[in-house]
């Protein structure tokens, strides 16, 4: 029996570059970077980090954002549809505020501290057929986007709304400035003079399903790998790297040669953008384009994932390729870094997700010949 096919027939996001997703690919297209500098998270310290610029709680925003979808797409509910989530702060930021309030956890739910609490919350309202929650720290949401495209393409599902959410949470900033990675500016990946990282809160919502819609694009591959390198350092040579992105590839037949754009991970920091330069470079050359979103977005962990999901779907719908914002100085000479926003042919784009314990993950995304 063929594997069904997979389309992302409708999205939406929410970050700190922009309350839409369009409004978010302009950013990028226009360098508009949504990081700020904010004190209070740091000990005597300000840091970068991108906030949501709205007075409305990111919950309530992720129901707005789900009904976007659902209205996009024209449908009345998603009673069949599979709900899959990806995030790996869950309710930890309602968990501070109540400590921080009461100087006590005496009145902290743990239903609503788990991963599992968002899909909760959303299955209250849409009563959705089933759910799955996956929390993978920086590939939560490449991994629900993963299975989704498993189980549409083995026929078990025709339908599932993949949602990666993830809050800027306290714990989570305090834990990256204990490792030593942040920036006190908007970050610069790939460049030589570049901090670090800029801790991000973000939605992204995508609607996947096994028959096309006009102007949609398919997911056309997963790739994983785990190469458990360390628990907090990628591989010096980006091996884990080299064999997710192969996996995906692999999944459509596609050769290297034929993948016209790398959405990369490029955080920013010292050690993982060194070692993606080195996979992409290994497998790769030079041929196709390269740019990280992340000094526009930040990094919003578990929702990453399918936040440059959505950034890949647009820019194979718009036949453009979003450009880097503050790279002045590569680290790697080969790579064939974008600049400014270039309209350019795109067939098969590829976004790399990269997390703690060497778990990877890469996507390829592809135009849909409707003839």
């Amino acid at each position: 029996m063929q594997p069904n096919s997979v389309f992302i027939t409708a999205f939406e996001s929410v970050c700190c570059a922009g309350l839409n997703s369009e409004s978010l690919f302009e950013a990028i297209c226009t360098h508009q970077s949504g990081i700020g500098s904010y004190d209070g998270y740091v000990k005597d310290k300000t840091v970068a980090l991108g906030k949501v610029p709205s007075r409305v709680s990111l919950e309530t925003l992720l129901h707005r954002v789900c009904e976007t979808v659902r209205i996009q797409r024209g449908i009345e509910d998603f009673y069949d549809t599979l709900l899959v989530v990806g995030s790996s702060v869950g309710g930890m930021q309602r968990t501070e505020e109540i400590f921080f309030r009461d100087h006590s956890y005496a009145q902290v739910d743990p239903k609503r501290h788990i991963i599992h609490t968002i899909a909760s919350s959303l299955h209250e309202v849409y009563g959705f057929k089933d759910d799955i929650s996956f929390s993978t720290a920086c590939t939560s949401s490449a991994n629900a986007l993963g299975y989704a495209y498993e189980v549409i393409q083995k026929g078990v599902y025709q339908r599932a709304l993949v949602v990666g959410f993830d809050t800027l949470s306290s714990t989570t900033v305090l834990g990256f400035d204990a490792l030593g990675v942040l920036s006190t500016q908007a970050c610069c990946p790939f460049d030589e003079k570049r901090q670090g990282m800029n801790v991000s809160e973000g939605i992204a919502v995508l609607l996947l399903e096994n028959e096309p819609v006009q102007g949609c694009v398919q997911l056309k591959g997963v790739g994983y790998s785990s190469d458990a390198h360390h628990m907090a350092q990628p591989s010096a040579h980006g091996e884990g790297a080299i064999k997710a992105m192969q996996n995906a590839l692999e999944c459509e037949g596609v050769l290297p040669h034929e993948v016209d754009y790398i959405n990369a991970h490029g955080t920013g920091t010292l050690a993982n953008d060194h070692s993606e330069a080195c996979a992409i470079e290994a497998l790769f050359g030079s041929r196709p384009f390269v740019s990280s979103t992340k000094s526009i977005t930040g990094h919003t962990l578990g929702a990453a994932g399918a936040l440059e999901a959505i950034i890949c779907v647009l820019a194979l719908q718009k036949q453009v390729l979003p450009p880097n914002t503050f790279l002045k100085t590569p680290e790697n000479s080969t790579l064939r870094f974008v600049y400014e926003l270039l309209s350019h042919p795109l067939r098969y784009v590829l976004s790399n997700s990269l997390a703690f314990g060497g778990n990877n993950i890469s996507l390829l995304f592809g135009v849909f010949d409707e003839g």
